[in-house]
């Protein structure tokens, strides 16, 4: 599946417009590689993408795009990315801004929060953490609204998107962050093999360079702890992969 693909599978659940488009989400970062595995995540997410390597590149693309939120690395080829809030702020002052930057020195926090940045994470980071941080913000600068259908239903198993709860039978289940990522892919396409590569692809959003086996190992934590005890509904198809069933099929 292509990134096009994968959008169309996250239709649901999603943080939307007022006029029921998705949110847009402009990812500025001179590091390609990075700036791909963000972007991918986020359109995961349901949402539409723009990126920018450089600050001028990022201010002209902010005019254009007009983005619900910008994920902004401090450190750009050109201007740096306060120069480019500044900017960006000078014509939407209350779009919600996300700094993305190696530095983690509590100076460069401050001074990217005190010249109006929303929030900060450092790199290394975790996908699933600037997602949930880009929801925050968006929601708090009431830039997107959660869609009714944000509920995940496969057999007695239900999951909300946004709320990030997870019920078999009317019992709660704790997952951590990707055991929620996983399910919540397994959810979308329920009944439908999907192979360890596409999991991979869809779930850890880059190749393990041949670690395929730590698909076998979230999906045995996720056996334990939605199948244990209970009829299975996570099966596995040698040579081909998984797929997640009602329990009474």
């Amino acid at each position: 599946m292509n990134a096009r693909s994968a959008a169309q599978d996250s239709g649901r659940g999603q943080l939307r417009r007022p006029d029921g488009s998705p949110v847009r989400v402009l990812v500025v970062d001179d590091e390609a590689t990075l700036t791909e595995l963000l972007s991918m995540a986020l359109r995961y997410e349901g949402w539409e993408v723009r990126s920018a390597a450089d600050g001028l590149g990022a201010v002209k693309a902010a005019r254009e795009f007009r983005p619900d939120a910008v994920v902004l690395d401090i450190m750009l080829p050109d201007i740096d990315g306060l120069e480019v809030l500044r900017r960006i702020h000078a014509e939407t002052p209350d779009l919600p801004v996300l700094f993305l930057t190696a530095k983690d020195a509590v100076e460069d926090r401050i001074a990217g929060l005190t010249a109006g940045g929303d929030d900060y994470v450092p790199k290394p980071f975790s996908l699933e953490e600037v997602v949930a941080r880009l929801r925050a913000l968006m929601r708090r600068a009431g830039r997107g609204t959660a869609r009714a259908d944000a509920q995940l239903v496969v057999g007695d198993l239900t999951m909300d998107e946004d709320s990030r709860e997870v019920h078999r039978a009317g019992e709660s289940i704790t997952l951590t962050a990707t055991e929620f990522e996983l399910l919540r892919y397994m959810m979308r396409n329920p009944r439908r093999v999907l192979s360890k590569a596409q999991i991979l692809d869809r779930v850890w959003h880059y190749d393990f360079g041949g670690q395929s086996n730590v698909v076998e190992l979230y999906i045995s934590y996720l056996r334990k702890k939605i199948d244990a005890g209970r009829a299975p509904m996570i099966h596995t198809l040698r040579g081909a992969g998984y797929a997640l069933r009602p329990a009474e099929e």
